[in-house]
């Protein structure tokens, strides 16, 4: 699996649900921690995030470790190898459709509790994910996408936009790693769980073969968890802006709605759309930042610091507590452990 490169952070909410299973179970998770390069710091951390590097290494020691690629969130499971039958068994298929149909008829072969129907009207196409009638964990719902949507994905060498998506259950507390993830239009406590695209997609012609399954392999589940994030959001807009400058050269708001070609007025409104500020953007990207050049062994907390636009490391340390509830140190220490 490659991780080099993987941008943004996973909140530790995540981290939980995805051990829960092995936890409940009994599993030693060290060996999972460690391959994963966490500190057991970090999970006694409400707000502390880890880099999505290090989720996606976490993933597959996980997988490893239960034999299931589902993480025990159905009662039967999806042993080690059944994603790779899969992707297989969908990159001969004729379009997008067909695909979609085969991997549905895989899942449903293989997982007992989760059944996923794709229905085909004249202008919108919708993938149900049934439950059975138990209501079930958000983190199973969401994993369930992630697996299906990546892959529709990289069948037809795109993001595939989606227009809406729903979710039986209760939302969480923050909801954001969803929409980040999926799209804008996100809401909980719906009649169905499901995802809705415009259904012309649905004949995209499949443009992956079987000589390049193996790479696509390769860099899952990295490649499901970033690549095809939404990146149509004010938000990530305005990150991906900021990304490509120093942290202490960022400009003041209306300088950047100049560059967006928005009024200052119209950023400022639809960042609150999306319930954040550009002050808010600015501190979790520097969060984000922090976290990953904390990840690795190769910088000081005083160059991260640097990096991250703080001229007094002390600074530094204040913010980056506030943000995560826990000190830089947690994560140095963890990546020095593992040198």
């Amino acid at each position: 699996m490659k991780s080099a490169g993987l941008k943004g952070t996973v909140s530790i909410e995540l981290v939980h649900e995805a051990l829960r299973a092995a936890a409940l179970r009994n599993m030693d998770i060290s060996g999972v921690l460690e391959i994963a390069r966490l500190d057991r710091d970090l999970l006694n951390a409400p707000r502390a995030r880890i880099s999505a590097a290090a989720y996606s290494r976490m993933w597959v020691a996980l997988a490893d470790l239960m034999d299931d690629e589902f993480f025990g969130l159905d009662s039967h499971g999806l042993r080690r190898g059944s994603y790779a039958l899969m992707t297989r068994a969908a990159v001969s298929s004729e379009n997008l459709e067909h695909a979609l149909r085969r991997i549905l008829r895989f899942l449903h072969a293989t997982l007992d509790d989760f059944r996923g129907e794709l229905v085909r009207s004249a202008d919108e196409a919708r993938v149900i994910l049934h439950d059975g009638g138990v209501l079930r964990r958000l983190f199973g719902y969401g994993t369930w996408f992630i697996l299906v949507h990546g892959l529709a994905c990289w069948l037809v060498h795109r993001r595939l936009p989606l227009r809406q998506m729903r979710f039986r259950c209760p939302p969480p507390a923050d909801d954001s790693h969803y929409r980040t993830r999926f799209c804008e239009d996100v809401k909980f406590n719906a009649q169905t769980t499901h995802i809705t695209f415009a259904s012309e997609l649905l004949d995209l012609k499949i443009a992956e073969s079987p000589q390049t399954v193996d790479n696509f392999l390769r860099a899952a589940p990295a490649n499901l968890l970033v690549k095809y994030r939404n990146d149509s959001s004010t938000s990530a807009q305005v990150r991906h802006r900021l990304r490509s400058q120093m942290p202490d050269a960022w400009p003041e708001l209306e300088k950047l709605a100049q560059e967006l070609c928005v009024s200052g007025t119209t950023l400022q409104r639809r960042l609150q759309q999306e319930g954040l500020s550009y002050q808010r953007v600015k501190d979790d990207l520097r969060r984000d930042i922090a976290i990953d050049l904390l990840s690795s062994a190769s910088l000081t907390v005083a160059e991260v610091a640097a990096r991250t636009g703080f001229q007094e490391p002390s600074a530094f340390h204040r913010a980056f507590k506030k943000w995560t509830g826990v000190s830089p140190g947690s994560y140095r220490s963890s990546a020095h452990a593992r040198e």
